[in-house]
């Protein structure tokens, strides 16, 4: 008969593993002194794009075109939450100052706060819904395809999880600028119209600073003269398609919003977002 050790072995061993494989891969870029302030801001600004536009995109819950829309887009604001969460949760980790990913979504005043202005703005009609998402996620796919490849394998971690969820939000916001766009009279003037009101927004996400170059050069994130690049030629051939016409005036004419420059549209979202746990403070159900 085998012994009580012989029969436990095997099984604390397979769970010792198992515990191991889900511990997080070590990264010397996340433990780099000099390099941590830019790695906390550009982990912020992922997280932050994350939270803006799924606070946004949850506005829609049970007010959809359609069920089936409706359906989508809380679930685009659910998937938008969840890698949100893993963005900010590593940023606070690289902070080390004890802070959580609940304390820089809650407790951070508007000034703080490092999301695009594209992601602040009113939700708007579907038109522009959709035409944000799209915009968005035309850039937010092609980010996350190069993280995967990431020198930080923290970062290249969370982009592979994340990244199977933004194609699908891709694809889907992509079809549905086609059918509005090559669709009705009406449908194809909103769609131009949201395309209009927001391709001044879109270019902001492009702006480099002293950030992204720290990010680009560290191996962690590509230069955004790249992305810019892919991003171009996928937004041009689902318009195309569309039957829709990008403008010709500038489009990074509204910046600031990755230093904290924001709309007025930011203090609103955060004043609601934030109230429960600004009225009470640490309070847990």
């Amino acid at each position: 008969m085998s012994s009580l050790p012989d029969v436990q072995t095997p099984e604390v061993a397979r769970l010792a593993a198992r515990a191991a494989a889900q511990q997080p891969a070590e990264d010397p870029h996340m433990a780099d002194v000099a390099l941590r302030p830019a790695i906390f801001d550009w982990l912020c600004r992922l997280g932050d794009n994350a939270l803006i536009l799924g606070h946004r995109t949850s506005e829609w819950c049970g007010h959809g075109p359609a069920l089936e829309e409706d359906i989508a887009l809380a679930n685009t604001a659910l998937d938008l939450i969840g890698q949100c969460q893993m963005w900010l949760g590593l940023a606070a980790e690289v902070e080390g100052a004890g802070r959580t990913a609940d304390d820089l979504a809650y407790l951070r005043d508007a000034l703080q706060f490092r999301n695009a202005k594209l992601l602040e703005l009113p939700k708007g009609d579907m038109a522009q819904t959709i035409m944000r998402e799209f915009l968005f996620d035309a850039y937010h796919f092609e980010l996350l395809s190069a993280l995967k490849d990431s020198a930080s394998p923290r970062v290249a971690e969370i982009a592979a999880k994340a990244v199977k969820e933004v194609a699908y939000q891709l694809d889907r916001a992509s079809d549905l600028v086609v059918r509005l766009g090559d669709g009705t009279e009406e449908s194809h003037a909103r769609m131009q119209a949201a395309l209009d009101h927001l391709w001044p927004y879109a270019g902001e996400m492009f702006v480099a600073d002293a950030v992204d170059e720290a990010m680009a050069e560290a191996g962690i994130a590509p230069a955004l003269t790249e992305l810019r690049t892919r991003w171009e030629a996928l937004v041009a051939e689902v318009l195309d398609e569309a039957t829709l016409t990008a403008p010709e005036r500038r489009f990074d004419v509204h910046t600031g919003g990755k230093q904290g420059r924001h709309t007025e549209h930011l203090g609103y979202i955060l004043a609601e977002m934030q109230f429960l746990q600004r009225a009470y403070p640490g309070a847990q159900w």
